[in-house]
């Protein structure tokens, strides 16, 4: 099968070309490529936030129970940094980049807001426009449908999904129309926040949050990044006016509670604005964290016994580790402020190989949902097993699944999105194998389409692994890689000297 690359680019719309290669998994990228202007250019850069809280009871996303929430913990918000890049009176390229804490964004959401800019900002192209959610269990549902949501006294998911949109349009509208010039910077640092969740047992199977306490567990499936990549936004005065802040963790202290509550994010903010500025952006970027989570599997009594000691909270925890490494590399890359560089952003429609269903896979969702209607089960797990019967009988002899892709170099640094629960393997592939200093991998990013495990972890099983779980397997996973990594080389191919401006 054909594969090809489909790129945006406002400063070439006409000039686009198709890149082809074959591939044994048979992987489409759809349309036109363009020939990428690496060339240094000038930044102008504008950011805004956002509440997206209600103020009316929701229904709560990410478990299979409902949940309606209780009141408001803390607010869930949304951040834009727009950025345009300019060649004396021409603009080469663009983005803006906006992260909320929603647990995805669900797949009609985008298309709604890129429509709304389309027709507000004519001179920015709505496929440039990078949406990722923080993945927090504790805020709204958007998808109607998804739990049998009381219908008194409750925000319908549509209502909010209306409220959401025009929030997430304002916020994009300010950062754009609030461009000024300025620069950037760049470093890494280390927070511990995110910790494998798979346990491993004698017989060879793997459980997401499965006791290690019994003896038959064997270990701990993978490893875990506590790297923390970081972006930093400055005007020309040395303000910082935002921080993209990218680690391998999901957003799932306080996954279960009843209220709205933006996890551990909330209290990264109010640290780093404490400290920098009440008007601080701050992008929240989950990394590749399809396996990790912030909780514990072990050694969790002396872990919970050094909060009490600290007099904090698991989500204050992470805060202050978090927190004050940005603002320690922040001060250290302050000398080494970027306001012209190299800058290319593409956007690619990636069609996977979709994993495929076995029948014997799509016999035990049968039997799960038997079960399930024979337990009165009132979760959407008989939904979550029929989707998996429902592909089985749709998926022909060559399913894909289509993953929007964004993929931008800013100097030094490589920022690649992808709309998966991505497995951390996956994300350290694409950064080993870039030629970038450093490189932010951006999980939830569009569209959701489910875990995507590794090899080990479907030979393992368990939630997350199996084909309930997610749309793409290993074989996607890794076509993924390649051609992400492809397109990062590809910006990196006709390098530009970045100037320094101390």
């Amino acid at each position: 099968m054909t594969a090809a690359i489909h790129s945006s680019n406002p400063a070439a719309p006409h000039a686009g070309a198709t890149r082809g290669q074959t591939t044994k998994s048979a992987m489409l990228i759809l349309a036109a490529a363009v020939t990428v202007n690496c060339c240094a250019a000038e930044l102008r850069i504008g950011t805004a936030a956002i509440s997206i809280t209600p103020d009316q009871p929701v229904a709560l996303d990410g478990q299979f129970n409902l949940r309606v929430s209780r009141g408001v913990d803390n607010p869930v918000t949304a951040t834009a940094v727009a950025l345009e890049a300019r060649v004396g009176d021409r603009t080469t390229d663009q983005a803006i980049l906006l992260s909320a804490d929603l647990v995805a964004f669900r797949s009609f959401i985008p298309p709604r807001v890129r429509e709304r800019l389309r027709a507000q900002l004519p001179g920015f192209d709505p496929r440039k426009l990078v949406l990722t959610a923080t993945h927090t269990h504790t805020g709204p549902v958007t998808e109607e449908g998804k739990y049998d949501i009381p219908k008194e006294g409750v925000m319908p998911p549509r209502e909010y999904v209306e409220f959401l949109v025009a929030r997430l349009v304002d916020v994009s509208v300010r950062a754009w129309n609030q461009r000024q010039p300025g620069g950037v910077s760049w470093g890494l640092g280390q927070a511990v926040v995110g910790h494998n969740r798979r346990a491993v047992y004698a017989n060879g199977t793997a459980q997401m949050y499965g006791a290690t306490s019994t003896p038959e567990f064997r270990g701990i499936e993978g490893g875990a990044d506590h790297g923390l990549e970081l972006l930093f936004f400055w005007t020309a005065e040395k303000k910082l006016l935002a921080a993209g802040v990218n680690i391998p963790c999901p957003s799932q202290v306080v996954e279960s509670r009843t209220t709205i509550n933006a996890d551990f994010w909330h209290d990264v903010r109010e640290r780093l604005r404490a400290a920098a500025g009440a008007e601080l952006g701050v992008l929240g970027w989950p990394g590749a964290a399809g396996d990790l989570s912030p909780h514990w599997l072990y050694r969790k009594a002396a872990e919970e016994r050094m909060l009490k000691l600290r007099g904090l909270s698991r989500t204050q925890d992470i805060g202050r580790r978090i927190a004050g490494e940005v603002l320690e590399v922040s001060e250290l890359t302050r000398s080494d402020i970027q306001r012209e560089v190299p800058f290319a952003h593409e956007v690619a429609d990636l069609v996977l190989p979709a994993r495929k269903v076995t029948d014997a896979e799509a016999a035990e969702a049968i039997k799960e949902i038997e079960a399930l209607k024979g337990k009165n089960d009132a979760t959407r797990r008989i939904a979550w097993h029929q989707a998996t019967v429902d592909r089985y009988q749709a998926q022909g002899d060559a399913p894909t699944v289509t993953a929007e892709v964004h993929v931008l170099r800013i100097g030094d640094i490589a920022i690649a999105t992808n709309p998966f629960e991505l497995f951390q393997d996956y994300g350290t592939q694409i950064k080993s194998r870039s030629p970038a200093l450093q490189t932010l991998v951006i999980e939830l990013t569009g569209g959701p389409s489910g875990y995507l495990p590794t090899p080990r972890a479907v030979a393992g099983g368990g939630y997350s692994a199996i084909v309930q779980s997610g749309q793409v397997g290993p074989e996607g996973g890794q076509e993924l890689v390649e051609r992400t990594v492809e397109i990062i080389k590809r910006l990196w191919s006709k390098p530009a000297p970045t100037p320094s401006q101390p």
